[in-house]
């Protein structure tokens, strides 16, 4: 479908054209010709009293069906710095990639149209960003320091999608939705083409990639006070939310969305060559996959040794394990994505796990020569003894064998 786009200038159009901007702020909008025009004033009058940044709020109408359009027109004859961009085609995500890709300015902003957050905020979101320190800045709700009203519902359904954020696809930003969050406007043009997203997934996908890519995402707690007349239908939401996490899931695991070309054009190195970022988030990552390694082990172990005795059931619980092991901490602990090195990596893998094997294996033996005729309930106790000392040797194995999963090239990009 072809998009219509159209745009009203403030009044004073040389001076935009011959001094663009240090922020642009875009309030997306349907249907909202009550309220429009009372925040609209309320955010000029801010920006305008004191903010140290030339700024220009720019409407963007999505579709709208009333008299909103008219009324953010009239806004833009009115008020000096205010503009207006109509597309005829709803939703969030679509109208701030349409404003965002075409700026002139410096740092891009959006809020929502009601102004649940204090606009006292919007100076220390904007700052980091203007001075270069941070990539992406957004407002948080959940931070101790914040103060928000709003339905005990909606709490319950912000933590929760934030929680399934955190687990699933590894996020540390800790407010996906806040409608309150600005990007420096040469990182959106290199951002947006890879959001798929034009509706109310745009910000998590966004905030996935960026974080994925290196970028440093500042945050800033808010006061927010909850609009009660909210039109957001939250069921549909959450279900495109979560239809929309499984896709980004699956195109990181799969090596479908290209982040690694992303990190090498505008994301940060690692602060030692040859050695992945975040050993505290790895330690934490491989002790899950261990835990769970080790329970898959043992239910393999009991399973088997009736069969093959004590040896021949190690053995094979052991490989099964080490396999699923290695492929598990090279997708999740290492994010090593793709097809590329695999056997290698496997095979290198199953050198450590010819260590674990020599560990298990030579306890057995050690228990079996030292107390003939052992319980088995004392087998699974020497094994799950050996194991933690395998399952050390194997970490720093891992870390040997993906040693080069957080290095980049030096001469095929660098930061913006």
């Amino acid at each position: 479908m072809t998009e219509t786009v159209t745009v009203a200038l403030p009044a004073d159009r040389t001076a935009t054209t011959e001094h663009p901007p240090v922020l642009d702020v875009v309030i997306p909008v349907y249907n909202e010709e009550a309220d429009l025009g009372r925040c609209v004033r309320r955010l000029h009058t801010h920006l305008r009293a004191g903010f140290p940044f030339p700024a220009r709020i720019t409407i963007a109408d999505n579709a709208s069906t009333d008299a909103t359009l008219a009324v953010a027109e009239a806004l833009a004859g009115d008020l000096d710095g205010v503009r207006v961009t109509h597309l005829d085609r709803k939703g969030r995500g679509r109208a701030l990639r349409t404003v965002w890709e075409n700026s002139d300015a410096r740092v891009v902003a959006y809020m929502d149209v009601d102004l649940s957050t204090d606009l006292n905020a919007l100076l220390p979101l904007v700052a980091p960003l203007v001075s270069g320190h941070s990539d992406l800045a957004i407002g948080t709700r959940l931070a101790g320091a914040s103060r928000v009203v709003r339905g005990l519902q909606r709490e319950v359904i912000s933590r929760c999608y934030n929680l399934i954020l955190r687990t699933s696809l590894r996020t540390r930003f800790s407010d996906a939705q806040c409608g309150f969050k600005a990007m420096r406007t040469e990182v959106a043009r290199r951002l947006l083409p890879l959001v798929e997203d034009g509706e109310w997934f745009f910000d998590t996908e966004l905030l996935v990639l960026a974080e994925r890519a290196g970028l440093r995402i500042h945050e800033v707690p808010v006061d927010w006070i909850d609009d009660p007349d909210s039109r957001v239908d939250i069921l549909d939401t959450a279900r495109k939310d979560l239809l929309g996490v499984w896709r980004v899931g699956r195109g990181l695991a799969s090596g479908a969305l290209p982040v690694e070309e992303l990190r090498r054009a505008i994301g940060r190195e690692p602060l030692v060559p040859g050695v992945p970022l975040g050993m505290v988030g790895q330690l934490v990552r491989f002790a899950v996959i261990g835990v769970l390694s080790t329970a898959a082990y043992l239910v393999l172990y009991l399973l088997l040794q009736p069969v093959t005795g004590p040896q021949g059931a190690n053995f094979a619980a052991l490989l099964l394990t080490a396999v699923g092991n290695t492929a598990a901490n090279r997708a999740w602990t290492f994010g090593v994505r793709g097809s590329t090195g695999m056997a290698a990596h496997q095979f290198q893998g199953l050198l450590i796990f010819a260590l674990g094997l020599a560990l298990t294996s030579g306890s057995l033996f050690a228990l079996h020569h030292g107390a003939p005729g052992a319980p088995i309930a004392l087998e699974v106790v020497v094994l799950v003894l050996a194991n933690l000392l395998a399952t050390l040797s194997r970490f720093v194995g891992l870390r040997w064998v993906f040693r080069h999963a957080g290095a980049r090239p030096t001469t095929t990009g660098g930061t913006l």
